[in-house]
């Protein structure tokens, strides 16, 4: 049986879908009256990507892109407005790693309205190679195929409401959660569940840039909220900068962590509407984290009442800062136990011991302190979600562990729908 890779990567993928209506020309009406017309205007859909947790390749194969402007339409209905790739492209997601890239997908006519619907459409695997769909799990770097079940073979539905007016130009981008989208099921077979949100095409965030010498040991840069929600996640390129694309409106805690490093933590990162970028690091003065001893929680989950052993658990590593945030240091996806019963799985998480770094948001360069009290203090959190059933129940909830003085096993809990 194959196993997610126990390291932690940013866990989204995202799908840009550039959705564009314009007036192509105006007319006088059939009628004499001397009213105008609207012309059809044009939708273009594009991807782009960032990198997945426990993958290195995520493959899909897309034929088609249909919209419509009833969100209760079946495939079968009229009124679809399709882009048809001919023929079917197939696109490794974790390829397109910046978020300024897109793949493009084509473009139709689509006529001036209001539309709710959009469905996605997978060309299935079959018995002959190569595969359509599939997955390069980090622990094998073998390609195994990515199941579409019968109810996404019509198209992945997605509802969400837009208008297109004479004149109009409306883009989106659906933002897939990779770790959360992929099922692992109990005889080793991946699924697609596709978990996905709909999020600004234009372009504002959080820019940066971390020390090059990191580079080699895993970095990844996060924007949470709300005590450790990840929103966005990246990681540097070659020259050590990182942008955290398409934030809303609000105060972020920015989180940079690194194999065998300290975890840093910038609070209260302010990020205002497009095209506002906010800069809290330089090349000359980047994000730098010292060398830290590392210990593991580990331990196992189990799944109450499971049907089938279909569901994707991920566990996290949280960390408080006292009157300060609280972050997410790792999140990553348990795996199945082999030969356990249904529903058991088990983690470990390698974690910085050494104190982390935080500091409040000011203009670059901002002063980083060491937080000792905090040192080695974490609590464990997991949640599941198997294609019928959201485990979102801990007992006990969450696990308060101290690493400080070495390694931490039998850190188990169980999850409840």
């Amino acid at each position: 049986m194959n196993k997610i890779e126990n390291s932690w990567k940013p866990v989204m993928w995202m799908m840009g879908l550039l959705l564009t209506g314009f007036l192509a020309g105006c007319g006088s009406g059939g009628d004499g009256g001397g009213m105008s017309t609207a012309q059809p205007g044009t939708v273009s859909v594009s991807m782009t990507d960032a990198p997945a947790c426990g993958f290195k390749e995520v493959n899909v194969t897309v034929s088609k892109v249909r919209v419509h402007q009833s969100d209760t339409a079946n495939e079968n209905a009229a009124g679809w407005a399709d882009i048809t790739l001919n023929p079917p492209k197939k696109i490794n997601l974790l390829d397109l790693k910046d978020a300024l890239v897109l793949e493009s997908l084509g473009e139709t006519s689509l006529a001036a309205g209001h539309y709710t619907q959009l469905r996605l459409v997978l060309v299935p695997n079959s018995q002959n190679e190569p595969l359509n769909n599939s997955v390069v799990p980090s622990t094998t770097m073998i390609e195994e195929p990515l199941d579409t079940p019968s109810a996404i073979q019509s198209g992945i539905k997605l509802i969400h409401q837009f208008t297109v007016d004479s004149g109009q130009r409306v883009d989106l981008l659906l933002d897939f959660d990779a770790c959360k989208s992929i099922v692992q099921t109990g005889n080793g077979k991946y699924k697609l569940k596709p978990v996905i949100k709909i999020i600004p095409f234009v372009l504002n965030g959080i820019e940066g840039f971390v020390d090059k010498n990191l580079l080699a040991s895993n970095v990844i840069v996060s924007a949470q909220v709300n005590n450790g929600e990840i929103v966005r996640a990246t990681v540097p390129n070659a020259d050590g900068k990182f942008f955290l694309a398409r934030l809303d409106p609000a105060n972020y805690d920015v989180v940079t962590t690194a194999d065998g490093h300290v975890t840093a933590v910038i609070a209260n990162v302010p990020v205002n509407p497009a095209p506002s970028i906010t800069i809290i690091s330089t090349s000359i003065a980047p994000i730098n984290l010292t060398g830290s001893t590392t210990h593991s929680i580990s331990g196992t989950v189990q799944l109450t009442t499971p049907a089938t052993d279909d569901a994707t658990v991920l566990v996290t590593a949280k960390q408080s800062f006292g009157s300060g945030p609280t972050v997410t240091v790792k999140s990553q996806a348990a795996t199945l136990i082999p030969g356990g019963s249904p529903g058991d799985y088990s983690y470990t998480l390698t974690l910085p011991a050494d104190p982390p770094m935080l500091g409040q948001y000011s203009t670059p360069p901002i002063t980083l302190t060491a937080q000792s009290l905090v040192a080695g203090q974490y609590s464990v959190e997991g949640s599941g979600q198997s294609l019928t059933d959201a485990y979102t129940n801990q007992l006990p909830s969450p696990l308060l562990v101290d690493i400080s003085g070495g390694d931490k096993s039998n850190q188990n809990f169980t999850l409840t729908p």
